[in-house]
């Protein structure tokens, strides 16, 4: 059973979604002086960064808050 969660703003949006707007706001280069990954800043790709992100849990706070600041 699924209950909604009127008060998150980041429920229903995937982490992919989130990586893809930020790419597209500020570029990979822009990710990466504002979030100082590996995967945003050797050979960059959604595929890489999705699996860092999704084993690093500080990482993907960090781009969880910058795509809630971007938004």
């Amino acid at each position: 059973m699924t209950e909604s969660q009127p008060r998150n703003p980041l429920h229903g949006v995937t982490l992919e979604a989130m990586l893809e707007k930020l790419v597209a706001a500020h570029g990979w280069d822009g990710l990466a002086r504002l979030i100082e990954i590996r995967s945003f800043t050797h050979d960059p790709s959604i595929k890489s960064s999705l699996k860092f992100l999704r084993k690093t849990p500080w990482a993907r706070a960090k781009v969880e808050a910058l795509y809630l600041r971007t938004r």
